[in-house]
């Protein structure tokens, strides 16, 4: 593995040397994706204070593993969101994530509108949209994706979140997320984002039809596009949840040794590329993401407050982790908390 490791420093891991990982002695491959995080970022482990807002659940889109579409049915009015940002901020909040479905009525107007009067009343970052959003808000204003980013940016976003990439290999998404973006049209809209200086997470959903050389090709993309623009600011990677959806039929989701790797070879593949790694505790449990910390990973995600998606697809881990449990999460493995913003600045 030594060569591994040296290799991943220098940037140079093929698609050929992430196969064989995958086939390699787990606990080899997470001592040198540990190694890797020690040598790249050390052994602060960050967490950001935020709060997710899902503004509805009303989606035109039927994505085969959401659970969340219509699983209530409500859409939040602009003072309903106000008030949840006033709740956040009051705790200390330094981040809103908004999430929701899609639907015709949500225009480029819509969003900026949303965006402008967030942040002429609160001060505080707003990362928000995806990809998929920003294709059919400018669809419905019959505007360029480019053109659609610029209102956004004027508006007041501040980060967009790297969400509906889910594979990036369209023989899967043709399966989970049809009605979505393609892949050359989700790295074109993210690229754009990055070329306007709006930041954006990446993202990989895995654990549904998805085979470890898809997640792989994956992975390879968002390391292409890092080096070209150098806008991520981490990797998510979130395991499917497959309760109360159709995706869930076919599989039963990614094994605890899996997400372990699944993080590990991130943590290999993209080196010094993409330097955060995630380990998603409400998609994880506290103790599953203390192993992934241990095998890479140097994030620990946000507070959250809410997340009524994974919920509604089986997370039973609650919604909420203060930033005092945060801390103790992390300094139960040995390691250093860190509070930082969305773009990874400490606060």
């Amino acid at each position: 593995m030594e060569d591994i490791y040296e290799r991943s420093l220098a940037g140079e891991i093929t698609k050929g040397d992430a196969l064989k990982l995958v086939n390699s002695n787990p606990f080899q491959l997470f001592d040198v994706a540990d190694r890797l995080r020690k040598e790249i970022v050390g052994d602060e482990v960050t967490f950001v204070v935020n709060r997710n807002i899902d503004i509805t659940d009303h989606c035109m889109i039927g994505c085969a593993f959401c659970s969340f579409r219509d699983s209530i049915g409500y859409e939040m009015t602009t003072e309903e969101i106000l008030e949840s940002v006033g709740e956040a901020k009051e705790v200390g909040a330094t981040e809103i994530c908004l999430f929701g479905g899609v639907m015709p009525h949500m225009t480029v107007e819509y969003y900026s509108d949303l965006i402008s009067t967030i942040k002429s009343n609160y001060d505080i970052e707003l990362h928000t949209l995806s990809p998929v959003e920003v294709y059919h808000a400018a669809k419905a204003s019959e505007m360029s994706t480019k053109e659609a980013l610029k209102a956004f940016k004027k508006a007041g976003l501040d980060t967009m979140t790297g969400a509906s990439a889910e594979i990036l290999v369209d023989s899967v998404r043709a399966i989970i997320c049809p009605k979505k973006v393609s892949t050359a049209e989700w790295v074109k809209i993210i690229k754009e984002a990055h070329n306007t200086g709006i930041p954006t997470t990446s993202t990989i959903m895995y654990g549904t039809v998805e085979t470890w050389e898809d997640r792989i090709d994956h992975l390879l993309i968002l390391q292409d596009i890092q080096r070209e623009t150098r806008g991520f600011t981490e990797l998510v990677p979130m395991t499917f949840l497959g309760q109360n959806n159709e995706a869930g039929n076919e599989s039963t989701g990614a094994s605890g040794m899996d997400d372990l790797k699944m993080h590990a070879l991130a943590r290999v593949i993209l080196g010094k590329d993409i330097p955060n790694i995630q380990a998603s505790w409400i998609k994880l449990g506290t103790r599953m993401a203390q192993l992934a910390l241990c095998c890479g990973a140097n994030d620990l995600g946000g507070t959250m407050m809410e997340d009524k998606i994974s919920i509604a697809a089986g997370a039973s881990y609650g919604e909420h982790l203060p930033r005092e449990e945060m801390a103790t999460v992390i300094n139960a493995i040995g390691r250093v908390p860190a509070e930082r913003n969305t773009i990874y600045e400490r606060v």
